[in-house]
């Protein structure tokens, strides 16, 4: 049943601290910052740390970072995102965005509240473990740049080297659950910006010109056959032509045209066949078209691949099932979004794990479950409407960072196996 193993003592407390989550959690709802201008988080952040006795560091500007260092044993780092989205709200919710434009769509209001939480709980029972837990509040996750601007400004020298590290994401899924998989659980993804040159002329002289409507047109269609024809059938690939964008006048044919790209895949080796064959294929169709100037390839918002260390997700995995109950973890399936977090551990080069926590009322999420009516009734991460449900939401996040952390810093584990 849930509330077992040796986590329990101190999951249980973070229940006494609901009133203060609210609390952040609103605040930060309300207030969100886009990516790398988290300002104003920062400095919420930074205040809630040093209320609790501790000296946050700064780095890469809107990232923060506590350190509490606990006598003998292991390190943990865990890692909370914290920017917003360019979304319009439509929630109605009474803390709803208080700036335009600018909304916390993806659930890193949460995170921030549940990983302060967690400190918090640790910073204030340090006899119930040892060890060294940091805490990595990190910007820029939606543009793929937070994680690796803070190792380029010193993240790794300026604490100690973990043993391990962790992450959560809060998702449109069951309220209260959490789900773990070993192995890919996020997709790398890839933005690319593609323009290629034509020769501008007369509407009505098409046979004067290099058309390079006509020419982004082929691409689109050709780049349709990579999924289909190159890549292996049960191999997981996705390529998105997701804006094309030439010419501003009926009767004049552009010199150029530009498409902007995504590109999904669970395995390396498949990423790199599908940006080689990318490239293969734009070249070729400017060929085909006469082209006057090569092509240009402008590579963005990289995101590594996310695939979580199997020895490390059975560990936490195990004492999620002892303290929430084996009904309350589920093995998830991979998603084919992305995340940057794993910069970080491939930074220290050290093993991780990556879990996701429900947000959906239960009873409606299980009865749209059984209608096939998920993703048209439920408004999943990024959408305007998206609202966790805060109880048990913030409750479930922060225990979960407590439980998954004292999988290796209880003073009854060892050597990350829970007594």
């Amino acid at each position: 049943m849930a509330g077992q193993g040796p986590a329990a003592g101190l999951a249980d407390r973070v229940e006494g601290h609901l009133v203060w989550l609210r609390g952040l959690y609103r605040h930060f709802h309300r207030y969100p910052e886009l990516s790398m201008n988290e300002v104003g988080t920062a400095d919420r952040i930074e205040q809630e740390l040093v209320a609790l006795g501790l000296s946050p560091l700064r780095v890469a500007g809107t990232g923060v970072v506590a350190v509490i260092q606990n006598g003998e044993g292991p390190v943990v780092l865990a890692r909370a995102d914290t920017d917003a989205l360019p979304v319009t709200e439509d929630t109605g919710l009474e803390y709803a965005s208080a700036v335009p434009g600018v909304m916390h769509a993806c659930g890193h209001d949460a995170h921030a509240a549940a990983l302060l939480g967690a400190v918090r709980v640790l910073a204030e029972h340090r006899e119930a473990w040892s060890g060294t837990y940091i805490a990595v509040f990190q910007p820029g996750e939606e543009t793929a740049a937070g994680a690796r601007a803070m190792v380029a400004d010193g993240l790794v020298d300026l604490v100690p080297r973990p043993d391990v590290a962790l992450s959560q994401h809060v998702m449109a899924t069951a309220a209260g659950t959490i789900g773990t998989v070993s192995g890919p659980v996020l997709s790398a993804g890839d933005s690319l910006r593609i323009t290629v040159h034509g020769r501008g002329a007369h509407g009505s002289m098409p046979h004067t010109s290099v058309d390079p409507v006509v020419l982004a047109s082929s691409i689109v269609l050709r780049l349709q056959t990579i999924v289909a024809r190159e890549i292996e059938p049960g191999q997981f690939a996705v390529v998105t032509v997701g804006a094309i964008t030439a010419g501003a006048k009926a009767n004049i044919i552009p010199d150029r045209a530009e498409l902007l790209l995504n590109i999904r895949a669970y395995d390396p080796a498949v990423r790199g066949r599908v940006l080689a064959s990318i490239e293969r294929i734009v070249r070729g169709e400017c060929a085909a078209s006469g082209a006057p100037a090569e092509p240009e390839f402008q590579y963005y918002d990289q995101y590594p691949l996310t695939s979580n260390d199997p020895a490390v997700t059975e560990t936490v995995t195990r004492v999620f099932e002892e303290y929430f109950g084996s009904e309350s973890v589920y093995q998830a399936t991979p998603v084919t979004a992305s995340e940057d977090f794993s910069f970080i551990p491939l930074a220290f080069g050290v093993p991780y794990t990556y879990w996701t926590v429900g947000s959906v009322e239960p009873e409606r999420y299980r009865d749209a479950l059984a209608r096939g009516a998920v993703g048209q009734e439920i408004p999943a991460n990024h959408s305007p409407q998206f609202a966790p449900q805060e109880d048990p939401t913030l409750l479930t996040a922060t225990r979960a960072q407590v439980v998954a952390a004292l999988a290796y810093l209880a003073k009854d584990a060892r050597a990350g196996k829970p007594a």
